[in-house]
C-alpha cells in the first residue's frame, strides 16, 4: 500500500548518494535534514566520475551490471533535473568510453571481455590499435587494440556535487553539520544531541558501519589514489572520450573534463581508513597512464589525493530498510555517482510504501540474512 504522506526525513551522510536523496526526497514533498560535519567531501570528492557498468563489467557480477544499467539509463534525466533545479552545470558528459590493452595478456582479457558482454546481449565494438589511435590520437603506439562502450557516460564529479548542494538547499533541505554516532528508529544520535525523524536514510559512505548493527562488518573501506592532471599549452589535448583498461593487469583510467584536466586513477588497496598519498601509488599511476598516452610527460599535476570506496563483500550496495524507519542507501563502492539516479528512486519508492525498480532487489540488505522490515 502507498504511504504518500509528507515524512520528516533525516539523512545522515552528504556525498553523492546523500545529497541527491536529500534533493529528491525535499522536493518530493518530505522534510528533510542532512547530517554531514562535511558535505561533498570524501569518496565522493576524490572519484573520478565514470558512469560506465558495461566497461567495468566484471564475470559473476551481472546483478550488479543490471543495477548500474538501469541507473546509467536513468543518468541524462537526472542531469537535466539537476542542472534545472540548481541553475548550474551537471558536470554530465557523453562521449563514451573507450577499453585499452597494451600486450597480449592485456588483449586476452579485452576479447574475455568483449565474449562475455555478448554473451549477455552486450555487444560492443572490437578494434585495433590503429582504430583506437584515429578515434583518439592523443593515445601512443603501445596500445595494441581496444572495444568501444559508446553507451557509457562520465560526469565531472566536482560539478555534480556543487549542483547537487545548490539544489538541495533551493528546496529547503536543512544541512546540520556535525557527525553521527548512531542511527535507531526515530532518531538519529549526534555527538551532542538528537535529531527526531520518521525515517533516517543511513549514506554515510565507509562510515555507515558505525552507525546501525546490520551493517557493521558490512561496509569495509577500500582505499583508491587518483590524480588530477591539467593540459599546458605545449601538450596535447586530454582525450575525448573516458579511457581505461588493463595495464600489466592493473586497471588504468583516464577521465577527461572540459576544462583541459584530466583524471588518472585508481589505486586499490585493502588498508583500512588510511587517506595519505603513497610515492608507490603516484608511481604507478603515471607509469601505467603514461603507456597509454605518452603526452602526459607534458601535463601539469595539479593534485594528489586518496579516498575510501564503500565497499561490500559482493560490490552490492546496501539498499533497503534495516528495520521499521531506518533506511541503508550505502555501499556503493566505486559506483556511487553511476548509481545515484536508480538508489534515489529506489529509496523514493521505499518512502512511499511502494517496492523498488526489480533490479533493486539483489541489493536489499536482506541477502545477509538479517531480518528486515518495511516502514
Amino acid at each position: 500500500m502507498s504511504e504518500a504522506r509528507e515524512k520528516h526525513v533525516v539523512v545522515v551522510g552528504g556525498g553523492v548518494i546523500g545529497m541527491s536523496v536529500a534533493w529528491r526526497a525535499a522536493a518530493a514533498g518530505h522534510r528533510v535534514r542532512l547530517v554531514d560535519a562535511e558535505p561533498a567531501s570524501g569518496a565522493s570528492y576524490v572519484a573520478g566520475g565514470m558512469l560506465a557498468p558495461v566497461a567495468e563489467a566484471w564475470p559473476g557480477e551481472e546483478e550488479l551490471l543490471e543495477l548500474g544499467s538501469e541507473s546509467l539509463r536513468q543518468w541524462p534525466a537526472f542531469a537535466d533535473e539537476l542542472g534545472r533545479a540548481s541553475g548550474l552545470p551537471s558536470g554530465l558528459r557523453g562521449a563514451g568510453t573507450l577499453v585499452v590493452g597494451v600486450d597480449s595478456a592485456d588483449r586476452t582479457e579485452l576479447d574475455n571481455l568483449a565474449d562475455y558482454l555478448a554473451r549477455l546481449g552486450r555487444a560492443v565494438t572490437r578494434l585495433s590499435g590503429r582504430e583506437v589511435r584515429r578515434l583518439e590520437p592523443s593515445l601512443g603506439p603501445a596500445v595494441r587494440g581496444g572495444l568501444e562502450v559508446p553507451g557509457d557516460l562520465a560526469v565531472d564529479n566536482r560539478q555534480a556535487l556543487i549542483a547537487l548542494r545548490a539544489a538541495a538547499t533551493a528546496v529547503g533541505v536543512d544541512f546540520v553539520a556535525a557527525h553521527a554516532k548512531r542511527v535507531r528508529p526515530g532518531a538519529v544520535e549526534l555527538e551532542n544531541s538528537t535529531v527526531d525523524c520518521d525515517v533516517a536514510v543511513i549514506a554515510a559512505g565507509v562510515n555507515s558501519g558505525a552507525l546501525h548493527p546490520v551493517l557493521q562488518d558490512r561496509i569495509r573501506p577500500v582505499k583508491g589514489e587518483i590524480l588530477r592532471l591539467r593540459a599546458r599549452a605545449t601538450a596535447l589535448p586530454p582525450p575525448n572520450r573516458t579511457i581505461r583498461g588493463p595495464v600489466r593487469g592493473r586497471q588504468t583510467y583516464l577521465v577527461p573534463r572540459d576544462d583541459g584536466g584530466l583524471v588518472l586513477g585508481a589505486t586499490q588497496y585493502e588498508v583500512g581508513f588510511d587517506t595519505e598519498v603513497t610515492v608507490g601509488g603516484v608511481r604507478d599511476l603515471i607509469a601505467d597512464a603514461e603507456r597509454l598516452m605518452p603526452g602526459l610527460a607534458e601535463y601539469q599535476l595539479v593534485e594528489a589525493a586518496a579516498g575510501l570506496r564503500p565497499s561490500t563483500d559482493d560490490n552490492l550496495p546496501a539498499l533497503g530498510w534495516l528495520e521499521p524507519g531506518v533506511l541503508a542507501a550505502t555501499g556503493h563502492h566505486r559506483g556511487g555517482f553511476l548509481l545515484a539516479p536508480v538508489t534515489v528512486e529506489a529509496v523514493l519508492a521505499l518512502l512511499r510504501g511502494e517496492e523498488p525498480a526489480a533490479e533493486v532487489k539483489a541489493a536489499d540488505p536482506s541477502r545477509w540474512g538479517e531480518q528486515q522490515c518495511s516502514s
